[in-house]
């Protein structure tokens, strides 16, 4: 999903993201939890301050910036396993 990222321009431009902005809602990063670097692509893993985790990634060559994974903050980790560990079925 294509997004827009606001970001803090500091001396090498778009360094740190501020904030992540869908068609009809802006969502603030509280905290970059992570951050790494591919060929063509960087990454961060931010928490929302609507308390999700959201890992975009933004494509230097064109400057386009994308959402590769979204958790809602209710969503769990993993998922709880069944009481008696069969298949509900």
């Amino acid at each position: 999903m294509v997004i827009e990222v606001i970001c803090y321009s500091g001396y090498r431009g778009e360094e740190t993201p501020r904030a992540i902005r869908f068609a009809t809602q802006t969502i603030g990063i509280r905290k970059i939890l992570d951050r790494w670097l591919a060929p063509d692509h960087r990454y961060f893993k931010a928490l929302g301050d609507d308390g999700a985790t959201y890992i975009i990634r933004h494509e230097e060559a064109g400057w386009k910036w994308e959402l590769t994974y979204y958790r809602d903050k209710a969503s769990p980790l993993f998922p709880k396993p069944f009481a008696d560990n069969r298949h509900p079925g």
